[in-house]
């Protein structure tokens, strides 16, 4: 799409930034079927937002989103990693549950690049298809991530719609060894990046963001007009290295180049919020904002962004990569301030609504289902309904139960939370090859005996940490106390049940081959891009961390 195409679409919308509520009752408002949007971002840090300290105060619509709605600081994600997390928000399972994690080497990070073989498997249920059963019409918007063979891709698995890729935006590629990525619409490629769908890796500008939210907003009116319920899942890449916004935002942001990617989704969720209320269905359409994994802070300060006080970033499982900021946004159900007010100047009467539960990616599966009505599928699940929490029925809104978080590295339980306190029983941050290589997964925040550069075993006494006092995961409780002792009793036996009924799935990410890679998609000879990929000679994926 050119770019005097995308201002007049932009235009014929004329929507406000960031329409400016009163308080929102406390009394929840009637709702049948409410539609649903879960919007996943890529490598956004927990301290990323406004909300969250981010100095810069650069995210007012997500600011304001927060006002209005349920902030959500002890909120994880399932894997520090963009293509297992994704996996476990679709099926509500951990990936060492719905197979999205590697056996070819301990504790080692997987995802799907081209060359992958595997994707999400056929036993898995995701939930587009679960919320069909309530006549949801379903579309993902941006990136996919569960693998780009036929049969893995999202129209396959219960989604109706489709705009964007199966791969991340790495790139450009010359072809004739590895070919660019394909954008589909729908089940039919359109371009690909760096062709007709630009990103210039010299100045950071591409419009994808904008097409994103085109596609959100289109789908938003479309469905507005008719009788069903939708569920939309937004998933723009922007903040994922190479970072890139459009020519609009490019060096308006303090933070750089990453900055300028996320005041660009922050607008983007303005007019997305702005435009459910120009059409009247805020107040039966249930909003949630997240991110997949930590901010890659390996990348460096003008590829990454923020984890706050957390130790470390994505691919760890320290809390910088697995803790991410979370939002929910539900007007007339979920109590919350003015938007015109924020959190400094609430009005009188107003209430800014904080939940220190701890929750997951995984409960969004089991609350979605609970909000369309929809049985849970007969299986384990790992999320958690947070219908009581978000709907303020729980007295005082405490914990639902004081549940655990478990920390996975690929087919490795590495830590467990529970309450304030968390357990290591292996650390590792990478290798010390890659460390010396210059690849630092922990910048500036080196801590002895923790962010360790080999796989190291806690297992007999393991470390832990009590997150309220220590966010940082600096100051290890010494074994000889009292306190060590007591929560030591209280973790082991959860992580004793948890491993002794665990059923692992057959892992989907150990093989590779570059005849897999996006030669031919769907549309392919519409569009004269098909191109001849190499002989199959698949082996055995490598993944260094």
């Amino acid at each position: 799409m050119t770019r005097a195409a995308m201002d007049t679409f932009i235009k014929s919308f004329t929507i406000i930034s960031f329409l400016t509520y009163g308080c929102v009752s406390a009394t929840p408002v009637k709702a049948s079927t409410p539609n649903i949007i879960i919007m996943l971002m890529d490598d956004m840090g927990w301290g990323d937002l406004g909300v969250f300290g981010q100095p810069s105060k650069e995210t007012p619509n997500l600011d304001k989103m927060a006002a209005q709605g349920m902030l959500f600081p002890n909120f994880y994600t399932a894997n520090p990693l963009c293509s297992p997390s994704r996996a476990s928000l679709l099926t509500g399972r951990l990936p060492v549950r719905n197979g999205f994690y590697t056996t070819n080497g301990k504790a080692r990070n997987a995802y799907t690049p081209q060359e992958m073989v595997g994707g999400i498997s056929s036993d898995e249920i995701l939930l587009p298809r679960l919320l069909k059963k309530k006549g949801y019409v379903s579309k993902i918007v941006g990136k996919w991530h569960l693998g780009h063979r036929p049969k893995f891709l999202p129209l396959e698995h219960g989604f109706d719609q489709w705009f964007g890729a199966p791969n991340c935006h790495f790139g450009p590629y010359n072809s004739s060894k590895r070919p660019n990525v394909p954008v589909y619409n729908n089940s039919e490629m359109v371009g690909r990046y760096y062709e007709e769908f630009q990103i210039n890796r010299k100045t950071g500008e591409s419009n994808l963001t904008q097409l994103y939210l085109q596609e959100a907003l289109g789908f938003i009116h479309q469905q507005s007009l008719s009788s069903k319920p939708f569920f939309l899942y937004w998933a723009p890449d922007s903040t994922h290295s190479p970072v890139y916004a459009s020519q609009r935002f490019l060096g308006r942001s303090s933070r750089g180049r990453y900055g300028d990617a996320v005041m660009e989704i922050d607008d983007s969720v303005g007019q997305i919020l702005s435009w459910l209320s120009t059409l009247g269905i805020e107040q039966n359409t249930f909003v949630f904002f997240t991110s997949d994994n930590g901010a890659a802070v390996m990348s460096g300060p003008n590829e990454s962004g923020s984890n706050g006080p957390f130790l470390c970033g994505k691919e760890t499982t320290f809390e910088g990569g697995m803790r991410e900021p979370a939002v929910a946004w539900w007007p007339g159900h979920i109590p919350g301030a003015s938007a015109g007010g924020g959190f400094l100047s609430d009005p009188p009467g107003c209430k800014r609504t904080v939940s220190f539960q701890l929750s997951s990616l995984m409960d969004l599966f089991s609350t979605s289902l609970s909000l369309a009505g929809v049985s849970p599928p007969n299986r384990t699940l790992d999320g958690l309904d947070l219908t009581p929490v978000l709907l303020n029925s729980h007295p005082n809104n405490t914990s639902l139960t004081d549940r655990p978080i478990f920390y996975y590295r690929g087919n490795q339980l590495m830590a467990v939370r529970l309450g304030p306190y968390k357990a290591h029983y292996w650390t590792w941050s990478n290798s010390l090859e890659e460390f010396e290589s210059g690849i630092n997964f922990c910048p500036g925040q080196e801590v002895p005996g923790v962010t360790t550069h080999v796989q190291k075993e806690h297992t007999m006494q393991p470390l832990i940490f009590h997150l309220g006092r220590d966010p940082g995961e600096k100051y290890p409780i010494s074994v000889l106390s009292m306190e060590y002792q007591t929560v030591l009793r209280r973790i082991a036996p959860v992580v004793k049940q948890h491993l002794d009924s665990l059923v692992p799935a057959a892992p989907q990410l150990n093989m590779c081959d570059l005849a897999a890679m996006n030669w031919a998609p769907a549309g392919c000879e519409k569009l004269g891009k098909c191109l001849k990929g190499p002989e199959s000679l698949p082996w055995k994926c490598e993944w260094p961390h």
